[in-house]
């Protein structure tokens, strides 16, 4: 078929006495597409005429020849099944050649700190699992750049979010479920810096439709002035990846390269954790990342990193590098005691709370805050609770689940207090996950539960385990 298509392109009359077959008035329809989409994203001019006969192919071939490179094909000229189907599949609406280039003299922001505002918001999801989202998806950029942002609710902002169907009013109609499922536009004033998502899609916080922090994450590198990257590894790689794991998410070195060519590196805050100065001691009782047996005693996130504890040490984590950090706890915080039970982060707080027996603690930073370790009893607990297994937090709904044997409790962050009618029994909430579990934390809207060496992902909108890998597939191995 791919040879036929060539075929079609190269030879096929303008005009025929004889009426398409159903197989012709396929290739036609081809070849209609292949013409729009060059025109859309390879600045084929609108009136090049793509089937006259010419020796060296014409502009239309060249211009095939051209996305297959970018794309990452092989370089033919033809419309083989590979291009066919790399061109069908789901993709950003910013062309991939043109004016829209990181190089210097073309716009970027220039100013570090962004306003952005959610104009209009989907019905696929909750309001906060989209702000959430976008809050994520900033938050990419935000750790490896001098970049900052913040949300404003009313008024203008240099980056506003939108998600509209069909025809919008800037001139650059959506074509439906499928193809095209956002744009955005570089730097600027008025509508300049703005995202827009086709809410013909179906927008999830998971792998089960279009992902929405993947794409706003796209997107908003183009709003920040970046252009669609060739790299077909890279976030601004033009054609949507729904990754087979969101866990293994990262920028990739040329998305790193780009913006920080843009806005530079990110300053070194004497609030954020430092690598040490001293080497973290080796020996037989050292975790190591890749054991097959490893197990967690707590997981939590903490400005946009994940933080791994084992006895007395931790793993941190982040997701715009393979590199992983790994350094004694004592190091970072030396009044906090080894072996922590559990950890959470409540991040419109800034706070991060770590458990051990029938203590916590609250640390902001590098610093603990005054007035800590408070009992765990002050949370409500009843007095025969002597420790809590994990703590896992949800900062759509402002609520923390904490598991203790066979039960959970959910304490709401806003009043401070255990809700009503708890604890009830995980088996009833969280079917297939079992009790006295290791560690948790929430990211891409699973939760993750770890028990020895494993991990099971929980969807809390299917109610139900999804996937279950090892406990160190976090660690990249």
């Amino acid at each position: 078929m791919g040879h036929l298509a060539t075929l079609v392109l190269l030879y096929l009359p303008v005009c025929s006495a004889y009426p398409l077959n159903g197989a012709a008035r396929k290739e036609d329809s081809n070849m209609d597409f292949v013409q729009q989409y060059l025109e859309n994203y390879y600045n084929l001019a609108k009136d090049t005429k793509p089937f006259v006969r010419r020796r060296d192919g014409g502009p239309v071939v060249e211009q095939i020849r051209e996305m297959q490179k970018f794309l990452g094909l092989a370089v033919t000229g033809k419309l083989d099944s590979d291009t066919l189907e790399m061109m069908r599949k789901p993709r950003c609406g910013v062309p991939d050649v043109g004016d829209f280039t990181t190089f210097p003299g073309i716009p970027k922001w220039r100013k570090t700190h962004l306003t952005y505002r959610i104009v209009d918001y989907t019905l696929d999801l909750l309001r906060d699992a989209v702000d959430s989202a976008i809050e994520k998806a900033l938050k990419v950029w935000k750790e490896v750049t001098a970049l900052t942002f913040s949300r404003t609710d009313e008024g203008e902002a240099d980056i506003k979010i939108s998600f509209a169907v069909r025809d919008h009013g800037d001139f650059s109609p959506f074509d439906g479920s499928g193809r095209v499922l956002a744009h955005a536009y570089p730097p600027g004033p008025g509508f300049y810096g703005d995202v827009h998502f086709d809410d013909d899609e179906l927008w999830v916080e998971d792998k089960s439709g279009t992902n929405l922090f993947l794409v706003a994450a796209h997107e908003l590198g183009h709003s920040l002035g970046l252009f669609p990257s060739a790299d077909p590894r890279a976030l601004t790689y033009p054609v949507y990846n729904a990754l087979t794991d969101l866990a293994l998410f990262r920028l990739s070195q040329d998305d790193v390269d780009g913006i920080q060519f843009l806005y530079g590196e990110p300053p070194v805050s004497p609030d954020e954790p430092m690598a040490p100065t001293e080497s973290v001691p080796s020996g037989p009782e050292t975790p190591a990342a890749c054991d097959p047996a490893l197990s967690f005693d707590a997981i939590s996130t903490l400005r946009g990193e994940i933080l791994f504890f084992k006895d007395r040490y931790f793993w941190r984590r982040s997701h715009w590098s393979l590199e992983l950090d790994f350094h004694l706890i004592a190091t970072f915080w030396p009044s906090l005691p080894s072996g922590l039970d559990a950890a959470y982060e409540v991040t419109s707080k800034d706070i991060l709370f770590v458990f051990k027996g029938n203590e916590f603690w609250a640390i902001r930073g590098t610093e603990v805050q005054a007035g800590y370790p408070k009992s765990i009893h002050t949370l409500g607990f009843p007095a025969i609770i002597g420790k809590i297994d994990v703590a896992i937090s949800d900062e759509e709904k402002k609520k923390t689940y904490f598991f203790v044997g066979n039960r959970y409790w959910q304490f709401d962050e806003n009043n401070q207090s255990v809700e009503q009618g708890f604890p009830r029994l995980i088996a009833d909430d969280f079917p297939g996950v079992e009790p006295e579990v290791d560690a948790a934390f929430r990211e891409f809207g699973f939760f993750y539960f770890f028990r020895g060496s494993l991990q099971f992902g929980f969807d809390p909108n299917a109610k139900m385990v999804t996937h279950t890998l090892k406990s160190n597939n976090w660690l990249y191995c």
